[in-house]
């Protein structure tokens, strides 16, 4: 019974636990790119959660930041640039095009190809392969042929 009773207390205590922040915005604009922003920025330590749904310490200060910034007037590409930064490339779901990056935009079109290739060349073995066999079987049929009929010879390869 006591153990029944825990387990309620914690499940009604659970959303207490929960991070609420909730920031004042001068203009709809500015809440919607908040939001916009904050799903487009990854969570440093949480890997592959945006800092909108993530609850560690360091994506609260990141949400604040980005709040500070929005209210002081600058551009959605100047808050990226600031936490480029200081975070590195790896705080952007979609990271720029630049050296570093040139791999990861261009490894999809890359294996297409690769794929692609794979595919033409296994096509073409298969139809040699299949053309080199029909004729072994045709040659293999006319000396079958030519065996005279009712005289009881074999094949010498039978």
């Amino acid at each position: 019974m006591r153990l029944l009773l825990l387990l309620t207390l914690l499940i009604w205590a659970s959303p207490g636990l929960a991070v609420i922040e909730t920031y004042e915005f001068d203009s709809t604009d500015l809440e919607e790119r908040y939001f916009d922003l904050t799903a487009e920025l990854r969570c440093p330590k949480c890997q592959n959660q945006n800092i909108a749904d993530s609850n560690a310490p360091i994506a609260a200060d990141l949400r604040k930041q980005l709040h500070t910034q929005l209210h002081a007037g600058k551009s959605d590409a100047e808050i990226a640039d600031y936490m480029v930064q200081r975070y590195g490339e790896f705080v952007l779901y979609r990271p720029r095009w630049s050296g570093k990056t040139a791999l990861l935009w261009l490894a999809p079109a890359l294996l297409l190809i690769a794929a692609l290739a794979i595919l033409v060349a296994v096509l073409r073995r298969s139809g040699t392969s299949t053309q080199q066999l029909e004729q072994a079987d045709r040659a293999e049929l006319q000396d079958l042929l030519n065996v005279p009929r009712g005289t009881g010879e074999r094949n010498s390869r039978d």
